[in-house]
Parts: C-alpha cells; structure tokens; sequence
C-alpha cells in the first residue's frame, strides 16, 4: 500500500513537471488567455456583490510603445536585459535594507514577476517562492527577453480590473498601447507597485515624483534594444 502510495506520487510529480515545461513552451507562441490573479480577483469581486468583468486585450510587442517597455524597465528591473532571471545585487541589497529594518522590499525582476503572474498565485511563502524561481528559469532558458516583456506588458495588473497594456492604455489615456507617449508610459509605470492603491491620471504628488524619475531613468538608459541582450 505504501509503495503504491509513493509511486503515485512519483507519478504525479513527474507529470506535473512535464506539464509545467510545455506550458512554457506554448505561452512561448501562444498568448495567455487569463492569469490565477485575474480569476482570483473575480472570486473577491464576486464575494463583494461586485461586476467580475476585467479588461484584458492581448497585443504584439511590437503594438506597444517602446517608452511604456522602457518605463517598466527603468521603475521595474533595470537590469532586465543583462541577467539571467534574477538580479543578485539587487537581492543582495534588498536583504541588508530589509536586515537594517528599513522596511519590506523585494528583489522581484521582470523575469520573476511574469513567472509569478502567469503561472502561480500571489501569495507569500516560501513554497511559492520556491516554484517562482523554478518557472522564472525556465522561462529565461525558452523565452526570448522580448517575449517575457511581452507577456509581461499584457498580464500584469495595471488597476482595478485592469490587465495589459493595451486595456490600461485605453482606460487611462483612450488610445491604444502602441500610442502612448513618455511621460504617460512613466505614470503607468509608477503605478505598477500598488496598481489597486494609485492613480495613473490623475497622479497623486508620489505618483507624480515617481513618474518624474522613471522619465530620467528613461534617459540615461537610452534607446532599448533587445539585441544587446546578456551582452554588457
């Protein structure tokens, strides 16, 4: 009975991690259709007498404006084309902020955080954690850079009931993603933290400070170009 036992469970890991591989592998072509966050914040809504509707209208890469990708990396993970999933020196210092008792901060990259929104749930743990940096690997090793930062741009939340680029583009500006310009890019940005909590228009004066910076971030970084990737 116990041998059995073990076998499925032998069984049952196996083919979880078979599972796991090809579904990066089709979301490597694929666009994702729903995130758990998206479904979890219709259950809440749902809970609270609330409309489940969200807003989530997948697009190219290539119909979103490089200023909202390149406001995203400056506020987000300025190091996202050179590592390899996971910012080390920004760990690093996040522990010693953290260890001074500064205040929670994380660590998360693009990378990170697109494992975390499209394959798991938002809770905290150490299991999760665990399986983020599982999927967060794997996604470096079969995604391009510029496929994560598409997946990225349509699944993150970017306010209440608000999924993707383009949804947030038309819900905060009335046009499309591929339009937005700089200083709109960096509001929707800025925001990005606590989307549910921030405005991107109109911005509070913390929003407003934040979007100032990601705008000069945006500068000194430079044109993107994401066959600089793993390169510097």
């Amino acid at each position: 009975m116990i041998k059995k036992f073990f076998k499925f469970i032998f069984k049952l890991i196996v083919g979880l991690f078979i599972l796991s591989i090809a579904m990066v592998f089709l979301y490597k072509w694929v666009p994702v259709p729903a995130t758990p966050l998206m479904l979890i914040r219709s259950v809440e809504n749902f809970q609270d007498n609330k409309s489940m509707i969200w807003r989530h209208d997948w697009v190219s890469i290539d119909k979103i404006s490089k200023n909202l990708q390149l406001a995203v990396i400056c506020s987000e993970d300025q190091n996202f084309l050179i590592h390899k999933g996971f910012d080390v020196k920004a760990i690093e210092k996040a522990y010693q902020d953290n260890k001074k008792g500064k205040g929670i901060k994380g660590a998360s990259t693009i990378s990170q955080q697109t494992a975390k929104n499209v394959f798991l749930w938002p809770q905290r743990s150490w299991f999760r954690k665990g399986l983020e940096v599982y999927f967060t690997f794997l996604i470096e090793t079969i995604w391009s850079k510029e496929r994560i930062m598409e997946v990225y741009l349509n699944s993150i939340e970017m306010g209440n009931g608000i999924y993707g680029a383009e949804a947030a583009a038309y819900y905060w500006y009335k046009k499309p993603a591929s339009k937005l310009s700089q200083y709109e890019a960096a509001s929707i940005a800025a925001i990005l933290p606590n989307p549910l909590k921030f405005k991107a228009k109109p911005a509070s004066n913390y929003i407003e400070r934040r979007k100032i910076w990601i705008v000069k971030q945006m500068g000194y970084f430079g044109k993107l170009d994401y066959n600089k990737v793993n390169k510097k």
